[in-house]
């Protein structure tokens, strides 16, 4: 299963405050958007990815699976990985064992593409 997103930097930057973070992100991605001086490419990206995963899991955003339950974190080359915590773990189990994840942006607009492998 496939899932895509694409988002407008703007509209992410309007949103960032400390409510929106703690709402949709993990403490490990608030500590990378810090280490990324809070760009709103960046936020754009890892919510990007989350919209993403959840299209190819096939729930959509909204229906039991909240975004900080996906985390975005690295590997030491840079490369996303996902982790999926509670509901959103839960949803993989029934597809498959692992989502791969690519994210890219310019400056207008941030797309994310995840792929569920079995």
């Amino acid at each position: 299963m496939i899932g895509v997103d694409i988002i407008e930097i703007d509209r992410i930057a309007k949103l960032i405050n400390k409510d929106f973070l703690n709402t949709f992100f993990t403490d490990k991605e608030k500590e990378y958007i810090i280490t990324k001086n809070n760009s709103a490419q960046t936020v754009a990206g890892l919510f990007s990815a989350k919209e993403a995963i959840s299209k190819a899991l096939g729930i959509g955003l909204g229906n039991g699976v909240k975004l900080n339950e996906m985390e975005i974190d690295h590997d030491i080359m840079g490369k996303p990985i996902v982790v999926l915590y509670g509901e959103a773990k839960e949803e993989l189990a029934k597809y498959g064992k692992e989502i791969e994840i690519s994210i890219s942006h310019n400056k207008t607009s941030a797309i994310a593409f995840a792929l569920i492998k079995v």
